[in-house]
């Protein structure tokens, strides 16, 4: 099975994009487990909420997994959780750092910061998306992952990260 993950900076439409890369596969997502964390909360997260975060993350992903048919989307990974804990508390813990250097995604779809910001009480930085993205970038680029850019509005942005989806089922003779 393929592994894709959508990972980028906050409002830049990860979830719109795994749901609807899913529906056109015939496949299922992996949601942000972090969304349903912190919605239940009820207090400002701790670095130790983050670490359950990305446990919850992984073990959440290896459940949908085995529902998936040949490729599975994920709303998320460990990048974005290491980024969010060095940006929020100066430090990332070891073992997240070490699970990241061994992620096993085929592709990551880094999603740019060209659209509208969508306020939700989740989201933090309205006004460091770029600084975030240029962040996402350097990470992947150091962590010798396969990745594209995937920017532009609405369709167009569906039909971007489409056709690098079917680059990669075509390079392993899934499509």
């Amino acid at each position: 099975m393929l592994k894709v993950a959508i990972t980028g900076p906050e409002s830049t439409g990860k979830s719109t994009i795994s749901e609807k890369l899913a529906s056109h596969y015939n496949t299922v997502w992996v949601p942000e487990y972090a969304r349903t964390y912190i919605g239940n909360l009820g207090q400002p997260y701790t670095l130790a909420d983050i670490e359950a975060i990305a446990r919850g993350q992984l073990a959440l992903e290896q459940e949908i997994a085995q529902q998936a048919r040949t490729i599975l989307f994920s709303d998320t990974d460990l990048l974005v959780l290491k980024i969010w804990s060095e940006h929020a508390f100066g430090r990332c813990p070891a073992w997240i750092r070490e699970k990241l250097a061994r992620q096993d995604y085929n592709l990551c779809l880094l999603m740019g910061v060209d659209l509208p910001w969508e306020p939700d009480p989740q989201r933090e930085h309205p006004h460091l998306r770029q600084y975030f993205y240029d962040w996402y970038k350097r990470e992947l680029e150091q962590l010798g992952v396969p990745f594209v850019e995937v920017s532009g509005q609405g369709e167009h942005r569906f039909e971007q990260a489409r056709g690098q989806v079917d680059h990669l089922l075509r390079q392993h003779n899934l499509l």
